[in-house]
C-alpha cells in the first residue's frame, strides 16, 4: 500500500532537492537529496546497513521543514532487538541494576551451582562473554552499579559472586546499599545507557523476566539519566571492597 505523504518543503530554493516529506499515518520523515559517495567520508558513518543510502541535507532544511512536535509514544524494543544494542555500541555501556532478582540468572547452571554452595564455573565463551570481552579489549567502557538490599536477596548474593565474572570480562562493577541509593535519590528503575546518548529503560513482568526496553533518545531525558549514572558511580563502592566489608561484619 502506498504511503500517504505530505510535502513539508525544500531548502533548495529551486523547488527540487533536498526536500522533506512526512508520512501522515506513521509520522516517519522521508528526506531526499544528493547521495553521499566519497569513500573516506562513508567510512566514518556509524550504524549504516548495506541497504541504506546516505544523503546530504542542509541543517536549515531539517530545522525549517522537519516535524516540530516530539513523538510522545514510547518506543519499545523487544528483547531480541534490545540484545543487539550490546553488539552495536561503540565506546560505553552502563547499567543501573535495581532489582532483587532476575529470572535470566536463575535459569543458568552457575546459579544452580551457587545455590548448592559451590563456586560457580563462569563460562568465558558464552555469547555475552564473547561480546563484552571483545568490546572491553578494544577499549570500550562497560560498567554497572548494583543496588543491594539489607539483607541481600538470594539473587543479589548471586550477583555479588557474579561480579567476579564481570570483572574478568573487563567490566567496572560497583555496589551500593539500597538505603544509600534512596538517600542519593536514585530512581527505582533498571536501565542501560549506551554511548552517552541512548537510554534503554528495562521492562519486566511480574516474574522478573525482561519483556522489552523503552528507548529514550531525547537529549534532556538522556541528560537526566546521565546525571543519575554519575551520582551512582560516585557513591557506589568497588565490588571487591564491598564484598570484603560484608565478610568483616
Amino acid at each position: 500500500m502506498a504511503r500517504r505523504l505530505r510535502f513539508n518543503g525544500t531548502g533548495s530554493g529551486g523547488g527540487s532537492c533536498p526536500a522533506v516529506h512526512e508520512d501522515l499515518d506513521t509520522g516517519e520523515v522521508i528526506v531526499h537529496g544528493p547521495r553521499l559517495t566519497d569513500p573516506e567520508t562513508l567510512a566514518q558513518l556509524q550504524h549504516i546497513d548495506e541497504h541504506e543510502i546516505p544523503i546530504v541535507v542542509p541543517r536549515n532544511t531539517l530545522i525549517d521543514f522537519g516535524p516540530k512536535d516530539r513523538d510522545e509514544e514510547p518506543r519499545i524494543l523487544d528483547p531480541e532487538t534490545f540484545a543487539g544494542m550490546f553488539e552495536n555500541f561503540r565506546h560505553s555501556a552502563w547499567h543501573l541494576e535495581m532489582r532483587g532478582r532476575y529470572a535470566v540468572d536463575e535459569a543458568t547452571e552457575t546459579y544452580a551451582q551457587f545455590v548448592r554452595g559451590e563456586k560457580p564455573a563462569w563460562d568465558m565463551d558464552s555469547p555475552w562473554a564473547r561480546t563484552i570481552g571483545a568490546k572491553t579489549r578494544d577499549g570500550a567502557y562497560v560498567g554497572r552499579v548494583r543496588i543491594v538490599d539489607d539483607p541481600p536477596t538470594e539473587g543479589q548474593r548471586y550477583l555479588l559472586a557474579h561480579a567476579e565474572h564481570n570483572d574478568q570480562l573487563g567490566e567496572d562493577v560497583r555496589i551500593m546499599w539500597r538505603k544509600d541509593a534512596e538517600r542519593h535519590n536514585l530512581p527505582d528503575e533498571d536501565f542501560w545507557i549506551f554511548d552517552s546518548h541512548i537510554v534503554a529503560l528495562c521492562i519486566w513482568d511480574s516474574d522478573a523476566n525482561l519483556t522489552g526496553a523503552e528507548l529514550i533518545s531525547e537529549p534532556a531525558r538522556v541528560n537526566q539519566y546521565s546525571r543519575l549514572r554519575d551520582a551512582a558511580l560516585h557513591y557506589a563502592t568497588p565490588y571487591r571492597e564491598f564484598v570484603a566489608a560484608m565478610k568483616e561484619e
